[in-house]
């Protein structure tokens, strides 16, 4: 399946910033999708202890990408194009389009991370072999940083916006994840390629790589959420309208909810999944009556939805601690266990 001009056009306004809605479309890109072969867990073990401080807002972003702890994948932790990103502390980092960054936020998932992984936890899954990534090596910037909750329950993905030109994880998906994960929820952090088409295409392999190996994740596969952030958001609606291997993943099934954050994304289907969305009133970026719109047609076509807007707020609040959307995550999870 493949998304015609809808897609081109949304994403040559995303990048410019004016964050008009896309046109409404039922179809998929012409860019050519291919499906991987056999998948294969990254494993961490032994990791040698560095440090016994934790991190702070004083800690040098550089030195958290390079701490041995992390391995290879501590590049991955922030953003690899610099352009779209300030600051040289951990207290420091600002990025494009976001507001309302929390540094203690930032530290937090930080520790978390490298206290599990210096315990020996695998923190960081890849989803592409290595024979993929050498056919294709911007595939290389990709995979899944894993949020562990209880065993055998379900799990989310979370995937971070960015104008499909860089990955804002640290406000807009690690935050989500460590949250959901308190909750006793398994979520997952998406390092996607930039560019709508590809984007897609990863998230939908993160999804099969999820459900091939759930045993050894132990996860549960049913009732999956996906959450997304401003272009993050626009994956998990595609994926949620047209399933995983529309974008070529595995046949597997659509989301049993999605959670969308501040986006004009407009396309829906009459098999859409139950959807959650929210939005700050004063975003720019992504009008929320555009929002409100698509909710309010895709609830009369019996698909159950959530709509919030919040006064005040600018586009990219992330959990929007001490704002007026403060608590809206615990909103969404309550919306997701309704379908479950």
């Amino acid at each position: 399946m493949k998304v015609k001009g809808m897609l081109a056009a949304g994403l040559c306004i995303l990048l410019c910033l004016t964050g008009c809605s896309s046109q409404q479309s039922k179809t998929v890109s012409d860019l050519p999708i291919t499906k991987g072969s056999e998948q294969e867990l990254v494993e961490t073990n032994s990791v040698p202890e560095t440090k016994q401080e934790p991190f702070d807002v004083n800690t040098n972003i550089d030195m958290v990408r390079k701490d041995p702890v992390f391995d290879d994948y501590g590049r991955l932790l922030f953003l690899l194009d610099e352009r779209y990103m300030s600051g040289v502390t951990l207290g420091e980092l600002q990025l494009t389009w976001y507001h309302n960054i929390d540094p203690d936020k930032t530290v937090e998932i930080i520790n978390t991370l490298w206290q599990k992984a210096n315990a020996g936890e695998t923190v960081f899954y890849n989803i592409y072999t290595n024979e993929e990534k050498k056919a294709d090596p911007d595939k290389e910037n990709t995979g899944l940083f894993f949020f562990r909750g209880e065993p055998g329950k379900k799990f989310a993905v979370c995937s971070a916006g960015g104008g499909f030109s860089y990955v804002g994880a640290m406000q807009d998906s690690f935050p989500h994840a460590l949250e959901l994960s308190k909750q006793g929820y398994n979520a997952f952090a998406l390092i996607y390629r930039p560019g709508a088409q590809t984007a897609c295409e990863d998230l939908a392999r993160a999804i099969s790589f999820i459900f091939e190996h759930s045993d050894e994740l132990k996860v549960d596969t049913n009732c999956y959420s996906l959450w997304g952030g401003s272009a993050g958001a626009r994956m998990a609606a595609w994926i949620g309208s047209y399933g995983p291997a529309a974008f070529g993943g595995d046949d597997l099934p659509q989301p049993g909810t999605v959670i969308m954050q501040y986006t004009g994304h407009s396309d829906y289907t009459e098999n859409d999944p139950p959807t959650f969305s929210c939005v700050g009133e004063n975003d720019v970026i992504a009008n929320w009556k555009t929002m409100q719109r698509r909710l309010q047609a895709m609830n009369n076509l019996g698909i159950p939805t959530e709509f919030h807007h919040y006064p005040g707020l600018s586009h990219g609040f992330g959990l929007g601690t001490d704002t007026a959307a403060d608590g809206w995550l615990t909103q969404a999870v309550d919306f997701w266990e309704a379908q479950m």
